[in-house]
């Protein structure tokens, strides 16, 4: 419990500075590095083997948490004639098996929001379009070419660059498709057949609107204010979890001491509130924009 409950702990702190330039980073520049960050994180060999090291400890710590608690009812069956558990414990001490179940719940579903829309589904790729004046036939009266406003999607790709995607023109209602999307995200000509690059997808337009910002393209989330509070209270919840999990996963494994029980107990409060604080700053943010 104590080496996963850390390790969870080391992930807390990744997982947040990734999520940071979200509000840190804004605009187009801001949606490059997200969505730069989210190809990384599943694509690179070494953080996919964090990754699975990290599915498994959220399992572990999970199970084990749960027999430990059926251990300690079985060790005592019946409740003690006086008991004054505040004396000796804190409140997120007692309630350490509710508050890691509020836990796991909020990371499932979480994870179905988020990660398994990117891993499993054609999540849009990162798009922007851009208006441009060309010329798109000649007045018979006059003979001048005849300028239109078209408007030009270009897709980032994995190369760190835009490739001009579609051209449209709504008062002609004309519109061309350069490429054909093949696996979700690759890009192949439409003439020659031949694969071009690799779009990314638009995790950050996902995120964005989940929490209620308007994306031209995507539908609104009308229950982002619910997700938002929803979100606010899991990592209130995970706040009060980690208030005792940290210091006491040093005492399990005998690290402890008097000489550095006061410092290891300030840092773990302090981690306790500051690191759900921040994450739960993220989607207020967002929805406020």
């Amino acid at each position: 419990m104590a080496l996963t409950g850390l390790f969870l702990c080391l992930f807390l702190v990744g997982h947040l500075l990734g999520n940071l330039q979200l509000i840190f980073i804004t605009g187009e520049e801001g949606k490059v590095a997200f969505n730069e960050y989210a190809y990384f994180m599943t694509h690179n060999p070494a953080v996919k083997v964090l990754s699975y090291l990290t599915y498994f400890s959220i399992l572990f710590h999970a199970i084990d948490g749960l027999m430990l608690t059926i251990q300690n009812k079985k060790a005592r069956p019946t409740n003690y004639a006086m008991n004054k558990p505040n004396t000796n414990s804190s409140t997120p001490a007692r309630y350490m098996a509710i508050l890691g179940t509020v836990v796991l719940v909020f990371i499932c579903t979480h994870m179905v929001n988020f990660w398994a829309k990117m891993h499993f589904t054609n999540m849009p790729l990162h798009t922007i379009t851009k208006s441009i004046e060309a010329p798109v036939g000649q007045d018979p009266t006059t003979g001048q070419p005849v300028v239109k406003e078209l408007e030009v999607d270009y897709v980032y790709t994995t190369n760190g660059q835009y490739q001009e995607s579609k051209v449209s023109l709504a008062e002609m209602n004309y519109s061309e498709e350069k490429y054909e999307i093949k696996k979700g995200t690759m890009l192949y000509d439409k003439t020659s057949g031949l694969k071009v690059a690799e779009g990314l997808k638009d995790l950050h337009s996902q995120v964005m609107t989940f929490f209620g910002q308007d994306i031209k393209g995507l539908p609104s989330n009308s229950n982002a204010l619910l997700y938002v509070i929803l979100y606010v209270l899991s990592m209130a919840v995970l706040g009060f979890h980690l208030w005792h999990g940290f210091s006491s996963a040093f005492q399990t494994l005998g690290l402890r001491s008097k000489k550095y029980v006061g410092a290891i107990s300030m840092a773990g409060k302090l981690f306790a509130v500051i690191i759900p604080a921040a994450f739960a700053i993220i989607p207020i943010l967002i929805y406020l924009a």
